[in-house]
């Protein structure tokens, strides 16, 4: 059975933000930190090496296939910086509109910088992404 290599541990948020080169991108980081743990009420956690979660729900596909994820997270990435958001729920494209400058993916919305995007709507994402996670897999 395939195990996951990206699960939550006890590594530091801070060194981790810390150990970022780019200083707009630490930067960013940090208020990214402050942004989703308000937004989420909870902690930062470290998933795998490059990826900061807040909270979290265990999946199960029909596959099989299963495993813990993190509700909500972002990760500052060299290129761009990724944001982990519900990937697949069908009101998410609509608050997406509003964002401002990004790029997206199946599971992750990519952005430059945080001045490129509207905070207030990235907030309503975090906020549905954390909702229709708890709704689709209950139980956590």
């Amino acid at each position: 059975m395939y195990e996951l290599k990206t699960k939550e541990n006890d590594s530091s948020v801070i060194e981790f933000i810390e150990s970022v080169e780019h200083p707009q991108k630490r930067e960013d980081a940090y208020k990214l930190l402050d942004i989703f743990t308000e937004t989420t009420g909870f902690p930062a956690k470290m998933w795998g090496t490059s990826i900061i979660g807040f909270g979290s729900y265990h999946y199960k596909y029909a596959t099989g296939h299963e495993g813990d994820a993190p509700l909500a997270g972002f990760s500052p990435r060299k290129a761009k910086i990724s944001l982990y958001l519900a990937a697949y729920n069908p009101e998410r494209e609509a608050v997406l509109a509003d964002l401002g400058k990004y790029t997206a993916g199946k599971g992750c919305v990519y952005i430059n910088k945080i001045a490129d995007i509207k905070v207030d709507v990235l907030e309503a994402l975090i906020k549905q992404s954390v909702s229709f996670l708890r709704k689709t897999y209950p139980g956590e």
